[in-house]
């Protein structure tokens, strides 16, 4: 989120950060009356109105009506969570009850990641969500082949994460079921903590290699195997029920916006990533409005921070929370990361 902003004072500072958290808590316009209780800063409206007039001046406030109280706009929105915000510490309760949650009998990255948005949609009154590890980071931990007849063969993998992937292969020709075990046995010994996008490349290293009977098994193998590429990783949402309860989202075309993230969440999962590419590995993003750039999320922000497996920095997924811009950016950042540092630990189980 790297922005060039109007510099502030402290007393400008002051006021913006007490616009942000009276119209994050309300919805509503916040006016200078409102802002002169809050802050007991023994300013009077006058004042306080007259530096609210710079901060809209300087881009950070807008007034909606001209007779109503000022909001934030995406640049006051930046600069607070850029400059302002101070990320609240989770409780001892907050970090158990995650800890809990994500310690579930779960048997595949895909489970803990869908119920990590669940958790992260409950905990935040907003919609969770979460990107499975991209299978480029997988590795093989058993291959199958069932015969289904005389020419077909299911090939069934399961990877480092405990994710199942299967195809259905067709020979032109008839295939001697009693190849069928050793091949088995082979292709577990040759491919076994390969990556999935390596399979090929593998296979046809051991082809050079190779001048025996095994030769036949591994040109049947790569028939077989070469057409199975890893899928790229997508995002599960849920909760996105919870957006309908804002008022930001009572419009009949912001409840389509919000439509047409659950259809297609691509664009947002492709923004988050270059997001997160363009700052340090292990640190969480933040997208308010048109930062994402993507058509009819201006009234959305993201929150997501990655995840890696223990004793790795190379981040393979993230987590995070979708919702308003007007959203509780303390809360819900620690809320993100610490899950984040969460889902790493139990994918790393996969591993050991």
């Amino acid at each position: 989120m790297a922005t060039n902003f109007p510099k502030l004072n402290e007393r400008e500072e002051e006021i913006l950060e007490a616009v942000v958290h009276l119209y994050i808590t309300t919805a509503e316009p916040v006016g200078s009356r409102t802002v002169a209780k809050r802050l007991n800063l023994h300013l009077s409206p006058a004042t306080i109105r007259n530096v609210m007039a710079d901060l809209e001046e300087m881009g950070y406030l807008t007034q909606v009506h001209t007779s109503s109280g000022r909001v934030p706009t995406d640049l006051g929105y930046k600069y607070y969570v850029s400059k302002l915000m101070k990320v609240q510490e989770l409780t001892i309760a907050e970090r158990q009850k995650i800890e809990q949650e994500l310690t579930k009998k779960l048997d595949s990255a895909e489970q803990i990641l869908k119920h990590t948005s669940q958790l992260l949609a409950l905990a935040s009154h907003q919609a969770g969500l979460a990107e499975l590890p991209n299978e480029k980071n997988a590795v093989i931990r058993r291959i199958d082949l069932i015969p289904l007849g005389e020419k077909q063969v299911a090939v069934v993998i399961v990877d480092s994460f405990a994710g199942v992937h299967s195809s259905l292969f067709t020979f032109e020709e008839t295939v001697p079921s009693q190849i069928i075990e050793p091949l088995n046995k082979f292709l577990n010994e040759a491919l076994f903590d390969v990556s999935l996008d390596r399979i090929s490349v593998v296979l046809k290293e051991n082809l050079r290699k190779l001048f025996d009977e095994r030769r036949k098994f591994l040109e049947i193998a790569f028939r077989i195997l070469s057409k199975i590429e890893p899928s790229s990783s997508h995002m599960i949402l849920e909760g996105a029920n919870n957006l309908f309860d804002q008022p930001e989202f009572q419009e009949p075309g912001k409840i389509k916006s919000i439509f047409g993230i659950i259809e297609d969440p691509t664009p947002l999962v492709k923004a988050l990533r270059e997001s997160l590419a363009r700052g340090e590995k292990q640190r969480q993003t933040v997208l308010i409005g048109s930062d994402a750039n993507i058509k009819n999320t201006e009234e959305f922000s993201v929150v997501a921070s990655p995840y890696m497996l223990e004793n790795q920095d190379t981040p393979i997924g993230f987590v995070g929370v979708l919702g308003p811009k007007r959203m509780p950016y303390e809360k819900i950042s620690a809320i993100v990361d610490y899950t984040a540092s969460m889902v790493g630990k139990m994918l790393s189980r996969f591993w050991r």
